[in-house]
């Protein structure tokens, strides 16, 4: 059974009776939040948290990230969607040295979707064969920017045989307006 609690309603639990074993909750008739039989949380918009005097209202012990593993070559633009992915993890050998398009999905702009003083980070491994390839450049929403590379200075080129992992955290810095910093690790 669905249960309801409803802010114009009174608090209070309202039992659908349609066996889903679901929570929501509600304000004004619109479900915020809901909490299906598997303990699945789901929010209609943004879940805000923050500071409540020197306390954090918010403690992870287990946060879990989504990874795209993908067989396929760095080359081109690659479209990095930071809605479904924090990580992009290349297996097949980098072909030609690419730019990084980072962006919300390919329907939806990162400009719309963050908010200026908001960042996110993100990561690009890419595989590296005999012949090793670079990204040598980056946009978001397809438009150029230039990162502030870790150690002073852009890659001008990847690592033979290994591993390149590209970090990149972007700052919202006003409408369209993005401040980028990056780093190439490499593992091997």
């Amino acid at each position: 059974m669905a249960n309801t609690i409803n802010a114009t309603a009174g608090i209070g639990i309202v039992a659908t009776g349609d066996n889903s074993n679901e929570l929501n909750l509600q304000t004004n008739g619109v479900t915020g939040l809901s909490i299906d039989s598997s303990q699945n949380v789901s929010f209609a918009n943004t879940l805000a948290l923050g500071v409540s005097g020197s306390v954090m209202e918010l403690t992870l012990s287990a946060a879990a990230e989504t990874v795209t593993i993908a067989a396929t070559a760095a080359t081109g633009t690659v479209n990095f969607d930071v809605s479904t992915q924090s990580i992009l993890y290349y297996t097949s050998n980098a072909s030609a040295n690419w730019t990084l398009n980072i962006r919300g999905s390919s329907s939806v702009a990162l400009n719309s979707i963050m908010s200026t003083g908001q960042s996110v980070t993100i990561t690009h491994l890419v595989t590296q064969g005999g012949t090793a390839y670079y990204n040598s450049a980056v946009t978001v929403d397809g438009t150029s920017v230039t990162p502030k590379w870790s150690g002073g200075s852009a890659p001008s080129a990847g690592n033979a045989n290994s591993v390149d992992v590209y970090s990149y955290t972007l700052i919202k810095t006003g409408s369209g307006s993005f401040t980028v910093f990056a780093s190439q690790t490499r593992y091997a």
